[in-house]
């Protein structure tokens, strides 16, 4: 009825039977934790409202379509004040060592995340600790215990009546305890990395230095997946190195199906630049069909261009280097004039005035997107003229074209030439009025787009 402005609540909202009268903002937490189910039913709000995902750990499909420019993102690089980085350890397990883990903890009046999950002998691994440090006081907490059993469990470990907490995974999310310092993994092999991540940011919450011991089994016995993680886990310690393991993630598990149900896995039997290089031109043919537009060879992606103009973006206009990445990315997937306009105003809006540099850069993308519609396979120079090369000039009728472009332009047998007055930039609008002359002629003279 829309007496509530703001509604906090879990998946259930997503359900059939759940509706809101005027929705205009979704914001989704933890993102990693929604299965395919609640992504469709998510796909389907996005027509209507804004979206705004949040997440430490990108599964690999959200993380490619970032990437690629299908989804927007943007990272949060400053942490809490005074939060230190967790020491983070990766080895076999070794009794000692967890010894001597667990009573620098306890020496310092600090609490220990254990977790093991497995229910069924999370029992036998409670007896081991308690019998290599007898004085801990040591609780367990798992899904499977009553509601209040293990709501009073965790009421007791936040008031440190707990020194050792015995868990599953159901510390992984929501868990914000700044006493806890020392987090154990049993069998870290057997998680995510993902999940490892989340564990591990269970500790270090305050001001203390917190400490990650993440023991597997025999390292010879390790598939070479279960490998990878632990190495990325060591190798990445630094505070917010969730985007750093998201996109080794991807690289271990592969970005899935964009438009499938799997959120990982690998397009083995051609591989994966080649599937989104498919993929990406099968879009662009079907939405020219939808539109009516003629299709001009295969909208070739592989159109060369090589102006004399200076074609980045400039440091000292977007400092950072990873936005600048997928600012490239981003342009580079453009298709049409539309959305190469709207990127020039979305780059003065967020950032101010364009240079020339980024100008240029526009411009260039202005220039293949004619290019690729007339038929062209590079733009180069030459001599102080600007060389079109056509494949297909060879069977037109080049008399009638040469009168149609006129005489500021020269057709020969397999490239259209116009001059390069250098020092102005009158050649830069005249490149693009040639480029629409021929986009016209060759759509007016072409087969109309097939409808399957």
């Amino acid at each position: 009825e829309g007496e509530v402005d703001i509604v906090i609540g879990t998946h259930r909202m997503l359900s059939d039977d759940v509706s809101f009268k005027d929705l205009g903002l979704l914001i989704i937490d933890e993102e990693q934790r929604f299965g395919v189910a609640h992504k469709e039913r998510l796909k389907q709000m996005r027509t209507e409202v804004d979206v705004l995902t949040m997440t430490a750990t990108p599964i690999p499909r959200t993380m490619y379509m970032s990437l690629s420019g299908v989804r927007d993102i943007s990272l949060i690089n400053t942490a809490p004040a005074e939060r230190l980085p967790v020491q983070t350890y990766v080895g076999e397990m070794d009794e000692s060592l967890l010894k001597r883990a667990m009573l620098r903890e306890l020496d310092r009046r600090g609490q220990i995340f254990v977790v093991h999950n497995r229910v069924m002998t999370i029992d036998i691994i409670r007896k081991q600790l308690q019998k290599l440090v007898p004085e801990a006081r040591i609780a367990i907490g798992h899904g499977q215990m009553a509601e209040r059993e293990l709501e009073q469990i965790m009421s007791d470990f936040i008031d440190g009546e707990i020194d050792v907490l015995l868990s599953t995974t159901i510390i992984e999310n929501g868990i914000d305890i700044p006493n806890a310092n020392t987090l154990i993994v049993d069998r870290s092999e057997n998680f995510g990395l993902s999940q490892l991540y989340q564990l591990r940011g269970r500790v270090g919450r305050g001001s203390q230095r917190a400490y990650a011991y993440f023991f597997h089994g025999p390292w010879r016995n390790l598939t070479p997946d279960a490998r990878t993680r632990l190495e990325a886990l060591a190798e990445h310690t630094d505070l917010g190195s969730g985007y750093q393991l998201a996109m080794r993630d991807l690289e271990i598990r592969g970005a899935g199906e964009l438009l499938g149900a799997n959120q990982s896995g690998h397009i083995a039997a051609i591989g994966f630049d080649l599937y989104t290089k498919m993929l990406a031109r099968a879009v662009k043919m079907r939405k020219a069909v939808q539109r009516g537009e003629t299709i001009l060879g295969d909208l070739n992606e592989d159109t060369k261009i090589d102006l004399p103009l200076a074609t980045y973006i400039p440091p000292d206009y977007v400092p950072d280097g990873s936005l600048r990445l997928r600012l490239y990315r981003r342009m580079a997937g453009l298709d049409t004039l539309e959305e190469i306009d709207a990127m020039a105003e979305e780059l003065a809006d967020r950032f101010g005035p364009i240079p020339d540099p980024i100008d240029n850069l526009l411009y260039q993308l202005r220039v293949k997107s004619l290019a690729i519609r007339a038929g062209i396979s590079t733009i180069t120079t030459e001599a102080n003229q600007i060389r079109l090369r056509m494949p297909n000039l060879e069977v037109m009728d080049r008399m009638k074209l040469q009168r149609y472009l006129g005489h500021d332009s020269r057709v020969s047998k397999s490239a259209v030439w116009l001059s390069l007055a250098e020092g102005t930039n009158d050649w830069k609008v005249a490149l693009v009025q040639v480029l629409e002359k021929l986009t016209n002629y060759v759509s007016s003279n072409a087969e109309p787009a097939p409808e399957g």
